[in-house]
């Protein structure tokens, strides 16, 4: 018995390296999803691929003075089945179940079959022990085999029938109830008389890998929303952060390629929807989502800094020290695509800028943020269009409207621009439940007028915070509160008393927003919530206005 010991002894490291390699497919439960199961399955092999060792010395964690050094090194002179991660480990001490034991003995068994079918040397003795441990796990090993084979025949149906062997489809379907309250703001009175609204926004992504790291998503996107913004609240700020218009009519809203250059260095190239925030980090993880974060268009990111001018161009996400320390750039135009003058990827509108993140522990992560941006006079919107109300004052349509309250947004009118902006965020965990983040920012904005000979100075401030209680009431579930400054223009050369100079705002406007995710299962999502907007477009002589929203999001 002693000596069945022993035997069993030697043998169970390597039946251990093994039982890794299989780990993904024995431990798992009876297959209830078949595709999740199967790309589970195919996942982990990719990534803890096993590589045979031919020393004992090429594994890492394996010393002489190890108890089963001497087991190690005999199994792998003499029978060569002993197989390690591509890190060079054999993780000697992870515990492992009877499946994976069976799994393990399964490979070496196979391994010492080759053996004696090419007539090397297996001794008497290695085969009673090999066939007393075939006995003890006669029940894993058929049933792993039945597992197996069952996989093998899912998987030959899915690829059968599969969709791409290179694109994966995933969607989101938003419906939206919503409506606002409120009386007067600038010359809007009609308020009140807003209607309740139901709305949807679809997308499908098509994501695409050639090599397994890369991805191109090409976006297709409808909806039918009608914007809550001066037309009929009197001011932006009041826009949901998911509205999408065109009466369901279905575009390509996104079409761009993410692709690693290296372990440290991943780029990005595309013609249509990249934007700031895919590429730099808006240090609000909570809220940043369109479909499960905030309601408002305000409080998912910082208006100043990540809504300017985007949509083709490329990027570089840099990282220098692992999970520490990481560089971002870009370069964005927003009419790459027109070949007219004034125009094109570098001679039109742009955003040019760089970011650093720092996060000293895992808790805690910071971000500085610079932009340089350049707007044509047809293409001004420094406040990301969350403040501000045009008005047609000379009642001519074929005139643009005037811009009347919230000069953030056309500080200097439909002036050529450039912006030196900049700003800061973090992201704070205090506990599994409990995230608080943070963000503000500042531009120095100049208005080109007379071809530079007369130009015009302002800045533009904005802040905003939120803390998310996290799993409250159901686990998945969000309580977000958020609220902050919205963009305000300020400048020394305005001119407040006269109606056609230039003008700065004279008060401040507030948003404050509270909502609660709740997750019906996987893939429903229902999010009741309301946000407030104080002094709309930076002025006390407005009503302030409230706008209630259930959000439901369909994912799949």
């Amino acid at each position: 018995m002693n000596k069945l010991f022993w035997k069993a002894l030697k043998v169970a490291p390597v039946l251990f390296a093994a039982s890794l390699f299989a780990a993904s497919g024995a431990s798992a439960q009876a297959v209830n999803d078949t595709l999740q199961q199967i790309n589970n399955y195919q996942t982990q092999d990719q990534n803890d691929s096993l590589s045979q060792v031919t020393n004992v010395n090429q594994l890492r964690d394996v010393s002489p003075t190890d108890w089963a050094y001497e087991a190690l090194r005999s199994l792998v002179d003499r029978y060569g089945c002993i197989a390690g991660f591509p890190n060079q480990t054999y993780r000697g001490s992870q515990a492992l179940t009877r499946y994976e034991f069976a799994a393990g003995l399964n490979s070496c068994l196979n391994q010492i079959e080759r053996l004696i079918a090419s007539s090397e040397a297996v001794s008497q003795e290695d085969l009673d022990t090999i066939n007393r441990l075939t006995q003890e796990f006669e029940a894993e090993l058929a049933t792993l085999g039945g597992r197996v084979d069952e996989l093998e025949s899912r998987t030959a149906i899915l690829e059968d029938n599969q969709f791409s062997t290179t694109t994966k489809l995933n969607g989101e379907v938003i419906f939206t109830i919503a409506d606002v309250f409120g009386d007067e703001v600038g010359n809007i009175d009609s308020v009140s008389d807003a209607q309740t609204t139901f709305s949807d926004r679809v997308r499908l992504n098509f994501d695409t890998s050639f090599y397994g790291e890369d991805r191109l998503r090409t976006r297709l996107e409808a909806g039918n929303f009608e914007q809550l913004d001066g037309d009929v609240t009197g001011t932006a700020s009041t826009r949901l952060g998911h509205d999408a218009g065109g009466d369901n009519d279905i575009e390509v809203s996104d079409l761009h390629y993410r692709f690693p250059l290296n372990d440290r260095i991943r780029g990005w190239v595309g013609t249509a929807g990249l934007d700031l925030d895919d590429i730099f980090d808006v240090a609000n993880p909570m809220l940043e989502s369109s479909g499960s974060g905030a309601l408002s268009r305000f409080s998912r990111r910082n208006p100043l800094l990540f809504r300017g001018t985007e949509g083709a161009g490329a990027g570089v996400n840099l990282e220098l020290i692992e999970d520490k320390l990481g560089v971002n750039a870009l370069y964005l135009a927003n009419d790459a695509n027109d070949p007219g003058n004034g125009e094109g990827l570098f001679n039109g509108s742009f955003s040019a800028g760089g970011q650093v993140v720092f996060s000293p522990f895992e808790a805690l992560e910071v971000s500085a943020t610079y932009v340089r941006n350049f707007q044509s006079g047809d293409d001004v919107d420094q406040a990301g269009d969350t403040v501000g109300l045009f008005e047609d004052i000379d009642n001519d349509v074929n005139t643009p409207d005037v811009l009347t309250e919230g000069f953030a947004a056309q500080p200097f009118g439909e002036t050529d621009t450039t912006a030196n902006k900049i700003g800061a965020g973090v992201t704070f965990d205090l506990n599994e439940r409990m995230i608080i983040a943070g963000w503000g920012g500042f531009s120095d904005v100049t208005g080109l007028v007379d071809g530079n000979d007369n130009n015009l100075d302002g800045e533009i401030w904005t802040w905003g915070a939120n803390v998310s209680f996290l799993d409250l009431g159901r686990e998945g579930s969000k309580l977000s509160i958020a609220g902050g400054m919205l963009p305000k223009f300020i400048s020394d050369d305005a001119v407040n008393e006269n109606q056609n100079g230039l003008q700065e705002d004279r008060d401040t406007s507030y948003l404050v927003e509270a909502l609660y995710s709740f997750p019906v299962n996987d893939n429903i999502a229902i999010t009741p919530g309301a946000y407030v907007v104080f002094n709309p477009n930076h002025d006390e002589d407005n009503d302030n206005v409230y706008v209630g929203v259930i959000r439901t999001t369909f994912k799949f």
